[in-house]
């Protein structure tokens, strides 16, 4: 049996390439797959579909109420209401809109008929306030939105 049948396996070197190479292949998909932005696309899509739910069960309200909407939404058109529980301090956290201090809770008039309970926002939203504004327009038109979203989206739907 000769010497260099014996030596069998990778060098010190021959591995520490390899290493290298896979650490610098996964790099390049890391930044080409962007975490961050991945998560913000997702949060945000969760967001218009909230909007659109919010909306959808404000409108199936109106129209088992003779067109009326819910009595809590107010008529200021220069300012939105947030959606929630909370009696203070709505008017701090939505950055997508002028809104009132004291959110709006919609939950008697809507849970659970039209909808199985009022959304918040996946990020930041809670119970006391979601995150979400609504606002009734001049001509009676309703625009629901979300407060913050992501990567300078405007999500906000109005019918």
């Amino acid at each position: 049996m000769s010497t260099q049948q014996a030596k069998q396996g990778f060098t010190l070197l021959e591995v520490l390439l390899v290493v290298a190479a896979i650490s610098i292949l996964a790099g390049i998909v890391i930044i080409a797959i962007n975490p961050g932005k991945q998560l913000g696309d997702t949060r945000n899509a969760q967001r218009r579909s909230d909007v659109n739910t919010i909306l959808n069960a404000v409108y199936q309200y109106s129209l088992d109420n003779n067109g009326n909407l819910p009595s809590d939404i107010d008529s200021v058109t220069t300012s939105s209401q947030v959606l929630g529980t909370a009696t203070t301090g709505c008017d701090t956290t939505c950055g997508a809109t002028t809104t009132v201090a004291s959110c709006v809770d919609l939950s008697q008039e809507l849970v659970p008929t039209y909808i199985v309970g009022i959304p918040t926002d996946p990020q930041t939203g809670t119970a006391a306030n979601t995150d979400y504004y609504i606002n009734k327009d001049a001509n009676g038109r309703i625009t629901v939105g979300a407060c913050d979203p992501e990567q300078g989206a405007t999500i906000s739907v109005t019918r």
